[in-house]
């Protein structure tokens, strides 16, 4: 693996090699395996090493990015030069910051008063340990027992079982010429599994630093019951229903959210929360948090500049609270025509590496759990007529301001009747507000780590929902 001692000693020689004002550098990369299986048997095992530096060269406000995955001399001066080459031609960025120094990155930089309203985001301890040595160290003999452990579950029910368990040990740093530098270690483990029968399927993913966590058997159980379960399935009209929402649903559809709490969405006018910060948006029920360092979270502790990330509130009790911010937006917004409708303006440490055109966006998301939380269980049997739904797919922004979304639910859509999931259902179309959905949430379970196709992972409930609006029925 790279170390933090041995990408110090790179940094040095690319700050030999650079005449330019300033110099940062990011690297990244590590060691990832993926073992992956259809039709019941294993048909690929790859694994690959790769680390990379990319550099960042400043004159007089231009700026540019170039890298490499070589690291040797004459490979730095070229990946040196290319960046300054590159910067050289810009145009000036009147909004570009010198890099932050060491103790900058450390805190959050209070760059306006903190309105009465808008609790400041605040600092927490470092994020717990994300490196897990079993993780580090999976075999592929160790993933392909627990592929077989779940092909065995699959052939038992008459299923064909399809899906992947990859691990991964990377690596993230970041270097600059004015002091500051950092550095993160992570392993990650991932299984996924599909379960096919002939008219009907279920799934399951889950992901986590640490591999003890992960139990592919009772993924590989859960999504094997869902496709027998669902097996003929009934069609019944589109329309308005109460809809439980497991959690990977649940993420999906909150994900497409999320960029848009950055400052630079509200500073450009394309962020559904334009004009609505400090207003009632969704449920009193919701309470929404970024945490780096909350145990079930993963990913370094700074951001793409270096700056520690701050645990903020976004949401409180359906109110939106707080943006997250890079340095630049921040100072950036405390001069606009905004700053007195967005809440407290400070650098939150949630930036992208520079330059980008996004700015920044909460990447650590965790819903705060609720005062009664109930297990899906207990959702399903206090609804009448209801429809639980597994997870959603190929999902799109029909209206970015009402943040309207259309998707499809698959491998698992069920009919509630009088408190019992009775039959498998034909899969739906949905167009559904998801200002709407959070306002009309009735239940929510504890949250838990979760994992979807559309989003990155978060920490949410499964959600018991009024009026989801279902459009049309598919084809399968």
């Amino acid at each position: 693996m790279l170390t933090r001692d041995q990408a110090s000693e790179i940094f040095s020689r690319i700050r030999k090699y650079s005449t330019a004002d300033e110099v940062e550098c990011l690297f990244y990369g590590g060691r990832s395996a993926l073992t992956r299986f259809a039709n019941n048997t294993i048909h690929q095992n790859v694994a690959e090493e790769n680390y990379g530096a990319s550099v960042r060269t400043v004159f007089g406000g231009r700026t540019a990015r170039a890298s490499t995955n070589k690291f040797d001399d004459v490979s730095l001066a070229n990946v040196v030069r290319a960046s300054e080459s590159l910067a050289r031609v810009q145009e000036p960025d009147p909004d570009l910051l010198a890099v932050p120094d060491a103790g900058e990155g450390a805190r959050a930089t209070q760059l306006s008063a903190t309105p009465a309203s808008a609790a400041p985001a605040q600092s927490k301890p470092e994020a717990p340990a994300r490196h897990f040595e079993a993780t580090a160290s999976l075999t592929p003999a160790q993933r392909a027992d627990a592929v077989g452990k779940m092909v065995t579950i699959a052939q038992k029910h008459n299923l064909t079982a399809a899906g992947i368990f990859s691990s991964s040990d990377t690596v993230e740093g970041i270097f600059n010429s004015r002091g500051l530098s950092d550095w993160h270690r992570q392993t990650s483990a991932e299984v996924s599994i599909t379960m096919l029968a002939g008219d009907s399927s279920g799934w399951q993913k889950a992901n986590s630093p640490d591999t003890a966590t992960l139990d592919p058997a009772a993924l590989a159980q859960v999504a094997a019951a869902k496709a027998t379960t669902s097996a003929s399935p009934r069609e019944i009209p589109p329309g308005k229903y109460t809809v439980i929402l497991e959690p990977a649903a649940v993420l999906d559809t909150v994900g497409f959210a999320f960029f848009d709490f950055g400052g630079l969405a509200i500073f450009d006018q394309r962020s559904f929360l334009n004009n609505r910060i400090g207003t009632q948006l969704f449920g009193e029920n919701i309470s929404i948090w970024d945490d780096v360092s909350h145990p079930l979270q993963s990913g370094s502790p700074f951001d793409g500049e270096g700056m520690k990330r701050q645990r903020v509130q976004l949401v409180e009790k359906g109110v939106v609270q707080r943006l997250v911010y890079a340095r630049a937006t921040a100072a950036k917004m405390k001069n606009s025509e905004n700053a007195s409708k967005v809440g407290a303006i400070e650098a939150t440490g949630h930036g992208f590496s520079i330059p980008n055109e996004m700015g920044e966006a909460p990447m650590n998301i965790v819903f705060e759990p609720a005062a009664e939380p109930k297990t899906v269980d207990q959702m399903i049997s206090s609804t009448g007529r209801g429809i639980l739904v597994t997870r959603l797919w190929y999902i799109r922004e029909v209206d970015p301001y009402e943040k309207i979304l259309t998707g499809m639910t698959r491998d698992g859509t069920f009919l509630i009747e009088n408190g019992k999931v009775i039959c498998g259902l034909r899969n739906f179309r949905f167009n559904q507000s998801l200002i709407a959905m959070l306002s009309h949430v009735e239940d929510m379970s504890t949250p838990v780590r979760s994992s979807g196709e559309e989003s990155f992972d978060m920490v949410v409930p499964a959600m018991k929902v009024s009026g989801f609006n279902f459009t049309e029925v598919t084809k399968f």
